[in-house]
C-alpha cells in the first residue's frame, strides 16, 4: 500500500475542549475532552481526556488539572504532546506492534500564526507521528459537513467551537476570505459564570456553567426566557454552598457579548466576500458546524443579522474531524507541496 497505506493514515480534530481522531477506513474512534491530570511534583501523567475532566474542580492539590490547548492553540507544548500521544496511542491499538508511525493531518485555526502552526506539527511529531501536515478548520469543517468546496461556487462555513470561531468562504478548494476570533464556546461558560458570580455573589464551576448553557442557554430571548433551573456553588459572602434559580432570559443576556462578536465576524467576512461568491452564499445558504453552533436560536439571530439562510450543519460536533479524515485522500499532494499555506487569500 505504500507509506501512506489505508491503516497508517489520521486525522486529528486538536480542539480546545475536545480532541477527535478519526482513522482511514474506520470513521470517528475517538472522541474525548482535551484534558490532562498531571502530578505537580513528579509531573508524570494521571489520567487524559474524559477521566482527567471528571476531576476539574475537584482535584487535590497534588494534581493539577490542565487544558494544554487555548484558543485553539498550544498552550503548554509539553503536556499537548504527552496527551497527543495517548490518544494516537489509543487509536492504533488495533494495529500489528510492526506498523509504522502513522501520517497525521491536524486541523489549525485558520489565524494561526507560523510558529504556532509549527508547534502543532512539531507536538505531533514528538506524539508519535511519522509525517503531520497541517489543515484549516474552516476548510475541514466546510469538507465534513458536505458543501461543495472544490467546486467553483461560494460556501460559507461558521465553526464555533471551544476556543476560536472560524468564518471561511472557500472556493475551487480554497479559502478566499476568512475571520478567526478567538471567542467561542469557552467564552459563553466563562460570561455565565462572572453574571452568576455578579449577580448572585455564587461562584460555579465550569461543569455547571457548560450545563446552564446546554439546558436554558439561548442566543435570543424570544424563547426559553421562561425556562429556569436550579443551580448550586459557593456563596461568596458565607462561603457556604448555596441554591438559587436561573432563569433563560438571564443567561441570554450573559451570552449576548459573545453572540454580538460571532456576529460581526460573520458580517465581516460577508463583506470582504466577492459579488459573485456573495451571490452564491444568498442562494446557499452560510452552514454552521461545532459545538457552539447546538446554541438555541444562534441560527436565528445570524439570520436576522445578515438577511441570508443560516443552518446547523447534520452532524456538527464531527465535522472539522470528519473533513480532516476525508483529506487524507490527499495528503499525497501536501507532501508534494509542503509550503502550500492553510491561510486564506483574501481578494
Amino acid at each position: 500500500m505504500g507509506i501512506f497505506g489505508f491503516s497508517q493514515d489520521l486525522g486529528i480534530d486538536l480542539g480546545t475542549a475536545n480532541t477527535l481522531v478519526f482513522v482511514k477506513g474506520k470513521g470517528v474512534i475517538l472522541r474525548e475532552p482535551s484534558v490532562v491530570a498531571k502530578n505537580v511534583e513528579t509531573g508524570e501523567i494521571e489520567a487524559v481526556g474524559r477521566s482527567a475532566k471528571n476531576m476539574i474542580g475537584r482535584n487535590p492539590g497534588g494534581i493539577s488539572v490542565i487544558r494544554p490547548m487555548k484558543d485553539g492553540v498550544i498552550a503548554d507544548y509539553d503536556t499537548t504532546a504527552a496527551m497527543m500521544q495517548y490518544y494516537i496511542k489509543q487509536a492504533m491499538r488495533s494495529r500489528s506492534r510492526f506498523a509504522s508511525k502513522p501520517n497525521v493531518m491536524i486541523c489549525v485555526p485558520s489565524g494561526i500564526t507560523m510558529v504556532e502552526e509549527r508547534a502543532v506539527i512539531d507536538a505531533s511529531k514528538q506524539a508519535g507521528a511519522k509525517e503531520a501536515f497541517p489543515i484549516a478548520e474552516p476548510f475541514a469543517a466546510a469538507i465534513g459537513a458536505g458543501l461543495p468546496v472544490w467546486e467553483p461556487t461560494g460556501s460559507m462555513i461558521v465553526d464555533i467551537g471551544g476556543g476560536t470561531t472560524e468564518v471561511a468562504v472557500i472556493s475551487l478548494g480554497g479559502i478566499v476570505t476568512a475571520q478567526s476570533i478567538r471567542n467561542a464556546g469557552d467564552n459563553m461558560d466563562t460570561s455565565i459564570i462572572n453574571y452568576i458570580r455578579k449577580t448572585y455573589n455564587l461562584m460555579i464551576g465550569e461543569r455547571t456553567a457548560e450545563q446552564i448553557k446546554i439546558e436554558i442557554g439561548s442566543a435570543s430571548d424570544k424563547s426559553f426566557a421562561e425556562k429556569s433551573m436550579e443551580i448550586r456553588g459557593r456563596d461568596l459572602l458565607t462561603g457556604l454552598p448555596h441554591t438559587v434559580t436561573i432563569h433563560g432570559k438571564e443567561i441570554s443576556d450573559a451570552l449576548m457579548d459573545t453572540v454580538d462578536a460571532i456576529v460581526e465576524a460573520v458580517k465581516v467576512t460577508l463583506e470582504n466576500t466577492p459579488p459573485e461568491l456573495s451571490a452564491d452564499i444568498m442562494d446557499r445558504g452560510i452552514v454552521l458546524s461545532g459545538g457552539g453552533s447546538l446554541l438555541q436560536n444562534l441560527d436565528k439571530v445570524i439570520s436576522d443579522q445578515t438577511k441570508m439562510p443560516v443552518f446547523v450543519a447534520d452532524n456538527p460536533l464531527d465535522c472539522v474531524v470528519i473533513g480532516t479524515g476525508k483529506s487524507l485522500d490527499y495528503i499525497q499532494q501536501f507532501k508534494a507541496q509542503p509550503n502550500v499555506s492553510t491561510r486564506p487569500t483574501v481578494e
